[in-house]
């Protein structure tokens, strides 16, 4: 039976770099992922440009059932230690709006740099192998794995198969299975990151407003977030959104303010004598000016209005009442919420607290960062702190 002093499970970009690392430190060290090429997800990260990390990255960033789990990973691998990496491999980086950094090259030249740091450093990958049964001997001290490859040994086990989402790239639910399977919990995952669709009173609507964008604030069970709103057929996505899904359970109502930053109390005085929908033009788009106007069942001159019942209307836009009837699913979602309970891992070396031997790193943990580069720093940071221990 051929044995390696380390196994991964799954060549991603958590993956590949603890690969890299652990055979940099003289260990063999062997990649194992059922796709046909290693680092499929990071080859389309960023609609193809790759946003790697975020310079503003911290634990108040990510969604974890144990807050600051995150912390002592991020504090030993930063931006910093990442964009070093990079560019000795020579690759470039921009910096954009909050903090992102994207690779000039683009995310496939990204994905090469992983598969080919991991090569040098002496890593074996092996693709289109997928994983039968794993058992841990605990006398012998090691890890007996039947493959489609055949048998195979490790005295350290690292699993960073990923999550739930783009399961067109083939995302299963291993690591969770694996978890399970050595007794350790796994958080309830559910699609993070995702479209929310309108619910059944409002779905006509939303439609008729599909590609109209603004910026919005939205109040969540927990932050309160700001950025741009795209109204789609099936319901609302864009930034904003996507970020306010890691706090949205089933059953809960967003509050949505369509005009944060202006006083929409102050239109009936500013604007008596413009039809009502031309007034509100001035605040919102134009066509979700008049939707809401439908909506509301207003027309006319402002001044014609009864003014409470207006103002409670332009108030109501402040918080806009907004009850997902759900989400988009696994297929439009970028990343898994849940995961591996964190509560059973060290949050130093991301080995299973009943079961050193065992790692667990990446998406397939439950931490879930924002939109931002923020999830593909986590998949390096949790990397670097398993290679660190292995």
């Amino acid at each position: 039976m051929n044995h390696s002093d380390v196994i991964i499970l799954g060549a991603g970009a958590s993956g590949l770099l603890c690969a890299a690392l652990c055979a940099a430190r003289g260990l063999s060290t062997l990649v194992l992922d059922h796709a046909e090429r290693p680092a499929a997800k990071v080859r389309i990260s960023g609609g193809g440009r790759c946003n790697l990390t975020n310079l503003s990255a911290s634990s108040a960033d990510y969604v974890c059932q144990n807050p600051h789990f995150v912390k002592s990973a991020l504090a030993r691998f930063t931006p910093a230690d990442l964009l070093a990496m990079v560019h000795s491999g020579g690759l470039t980086t921009a910096q954009e709006e909050h903090g992102k950094i994207f690779c000039r090259q683009g995310a496939r030249a990204v994905a090469d740099l992983l598969i080919q740091n991991a090569r040098s450093a002496g890593a074996a990958t092996r693709t289109r192998t997928a994983i039968h049964d794993i058992r841990h001997d605990p006398a012998a001290g090691r890890f007996s794995l039947q493959t489609s490859a055949g048998p195979l040994a490790c005295s350290r086990l690292i699993v960073a198969t990923g999550g739930l989402s783009w399961p067109r790239l083939g995302a299963s639910d291993l690591g969770h299975r694996i978890a399970r399977q050595f007794g350790i919990p796994v958080v309830a995952v559910r699609p993070g990151l995702v479209p929310l669709l309108a619910p059944a009173g409002l779905a006509p609507w939303c439609a008729s407003l599909a590609g109209t964008a603004l910026s919005v604030t939205i109040a969540t069970t927990g932050p309160t977030i700001a950025g741009d709103l795209l109204f789609t057929h099936k319901g609302i996505s864009g930034p904003a959104v996507l970020d306010a899904s890691l706090h949205w359970s089933p059953s809960q109502t967003l509050a949505i303010d369509l005009c944060p930053g202006r006083d929409l109390a102050t239109l009936p005085d500013r604007h008596p004598r413009l039809d009502v929908k031309n007034a509100l033009a001035r605040f919102v788009p134009a066509r979700l000016a008049a939707a809401l106007c439908a909506l509301h069942a207003l027309s006319g001159p402002v001044a014609a209005i009864p003014r409470k019942h207006l103002l409670h209307i332009l108030a109501s836009l402040h918080a806009f009442p907004f009850t997902p009837a759900g989400t988009e699913g696994y297929s439009k979602a970028e990343v898994t919420l849940g995961g591996v309970d964190t509560a059973h891992i060290s949050s130093k070396t991301m080995q299973a607290s009943a079961l050193p031997a065992l790692s667990f790193i990446g998406e397939t943990l439950d931490v879930t960062g924002r939109l931002g580069g923020l999830n593909l720093h986590w998949a390096f940071a949790s990397a670097h702190a398993a290679a660190e221990a292995a």
